[in-house]
C-alpha cells in the first residue's frame, strides 16, 4: 500500500508539472508586449526586458550613437509581432544614420537597458534625467532640445541667443507645450470666448494620465475654458502653438512675439502668479 501511495504522489506530481509546463507554453509572446512592473504597465521585447524613451529624441530621430549604444541598445522588431492587446499602428520603424533600422513608438525611437538585469526591471527610469520607461499612456513626456524661435534664431533656457539643450514638456506624440506670460493662476487670459484664435495658441485640452516619475504628477490640473478643458502645471494653462505645425520637437513659439512671452513649460517652471 504504501508503495502505492508513493506512486501516486509520483504520478501526481508529474501530472501538475505537465499541466503547468502545457498552460505556460499556450501563452503566446510577442516582440513587443505590455508588462507590469514596479513603475505600472510598460513596453518590453520577448523576453519581458524594458524598453525605453530618450528624450534627445524628441524630433523622431535617434540621437544616440557611439558608446550611448552600449548602455541603450537599439530595439528593433518585425512589426508583425505586435501584442494585439496595442495598438499596432502606434508602431513605426526608421532608419538609422548607420544604416540600421529601429522600432518606433509613437515616433520615439525604443531601447533596451543594459543595466537591467531581469525581466520587469526598470533601472534605466530618470537616467541621466533623459532616459524614461515607454508607456503608452504619457500625457506628458520630457524632450531635450535646442530651442530654435520663428525668427530663425537659437536660445538657451534663459530666453537669450546662444547654443545648448533645453529640457521642456511635450505632449506624447513630441509636440511642445508653452505657457503664457500673461495668464494668472489657473487663468486662461488669451483664448476668446468664440475660439477665433485657439488656431494660433490652441490649448492643451487633453486628461492626464501618466507622467515620466521625474515629474510631480500631483502640480498637474484642469481648468475649463469656455466649456472646453485645459490642462495647467504650476497653475499656468498649457498650449500649443499652430506654427509649429504638429512637428515634433519643433519649438518655434519661444521668440513670438519676443522672447519670454511664451515661453516653454518645465519642472523648474515657478508657479504661476495669483
Amino acid at each position: 500500500m504504501k508503495q502505492i501511495s508513493n506512486l501516486l504522489i509520483v504520478v501526481s506530481f508529474l501530472f501538475f508539472i505537465v499541466v503547468g509546463c502545457e498552460k505556460q507554453a499556450s501563452e503566446p509572446t510577442y516582440g513587443i508586449m505590455a508588462k507590469t512592473t514596479t513603475l505600472g504597465t510598460v513596453l518590453t521585447n520577448q523576453q519581458g526586458k524594458t524598453l525605453y524613451f530618450f528624450s534627445s529624441d524628441v524630433s523622431g530621430t535617434s540621437a544616440c550613437s557611439g558608446n550611448c549604444l552600449t548602455n541603450w541598445p537599439v530595439f528593433y522588431v518585425d512589426l508583425t509581432s505586435v501584442d494585439p492587446t496595442l495598438i499596432a499602428t502606434d508602431f513605426g520603424t526608421i532608419t538609422r544614420a548607420d544604416g540600421t533600422k529601429q522600432t518606433t513608438f509613437k515616433g520615439w525611437p525604443l531601447y533596451t537597458y543594459s543595466g537591467d538585469a531581469a525581466a520587469g526591471d526598470v533601472k534605466g527610469e530618470n537616467v541621466g534625467s533623459k532616459w524614461y520607461v515607454a508607456k503608452t499612456t504619457y500625457t506628458i513626456m520630457l524632450a531635450n532640445a535646442q530651442l530654435v524661435g520663428q525668427d530663425g534664431k537659437q536660445y538657451t533656457s534663459k530666453y537669450t541667443e546662444g547654443a545648448g539643450d533645453t529640457q521642456y514638456f511635450v505632449d506624447e506624440t513630441g509636440r511642445t507645450l508653452y505657457g503664457f506670460a500673461n495668464d494668472k493662476k489657473n487663468k486662461n487670459n488669451y483664448t476668446k470666448s468664440d475660439f477665433s484664435n485657439d488656431g494660433t495658441w490652441p490649448i492643451f485640452g487633453l486628461d492626464l494620465k501618466d507622467v515620466p516619475s521625474a515629474i510631480d504628477k500631483s502640480l498637474f490640473g484642469t481648468i475649463t475654458v469656455f466649456g472646453k478643458n485645459q490642462l495647467t502645471y504650476k497653475g499656468w494653462p498649457l498650449y500649443y502653438f499652430g506654427s509649429d505645425n504638429k512637428v515634433r520637437g519643433v519649438n518655434k513659439g519661444v521668440s513670438v512675439p519676443r522672447p519670454g512671452v511664451w515661453p516653454i513649460v518645465n519642472k523648474d517652471t515657478p508657479d504661476a502668479p495669483l
